[in-house]
């Protein structure tokens, strides 16, 4: 295998229709957009949604219910998870390099589901009550980022 050497699959490239090239192309005069009309012209653009002056579905629809736009959204870890981790002390490096979560700038609350067996130092943005109260329990300290 060399990476000099790889293709598409067989059938996968096609070539493109060349438009506008002579009546014998089938795709001449006209070049496939038919006659007249707003989308003959060149440079039309169709906005996201549109349907020709006809109400827009997103808009003929009723919405539903509250949305928050305060809502704070939280990655949530479990105590079962931190458990396994090799470390005494466990911030929002160590869980992104264990892969507990993807980046450093997300918001992490810890759940209480599973124990936790030896006594440890989690720093996350929030905590369940049964967290808290199980990491108290093996000795260990809960650390709130924010809220120095």
């Amino acid at each position: 295998m060399n990476l000099s050497k790889l293709k598409p699959a067989e059938g996968a490239k096609k070539t493109d229709k060349r438009r506008g090239r002579g009546p014998g192309s089938g795709l001449g005069k006209t070049a496939g957009r038919g006659h007249k009309g707003q989308l003959a012209g060149a440079g039309y653009k169709r906005k996201w949604g549109f349907e020709g002056g006809q109400m827009p579905l997103h808009r003929r629809l009723p919405k539903r219910g509250f949305h928050n736009k305060f809502r704070v959204e939280y990655t949530e870890v479990n105590l079962d998870r931190l458990d396994k981790l090799p470390v005494n002390e466990i911030g929002l490096k160590e869980m992104v390099e264990y892969r507990l979560i993807h980046k450093e700038t997300e918001l992490v609350k810890v759940l209480g589901k599973g124990n936790i067996s030896s006594p440890k130092i989690i720093q996350a943005h929030a905590f369940s009550q049964s967290a808290l109260k199980k990491i108290e329990e093996s000795g260990g300290k809960a650390i709130i980022i924010g809220k120095e």
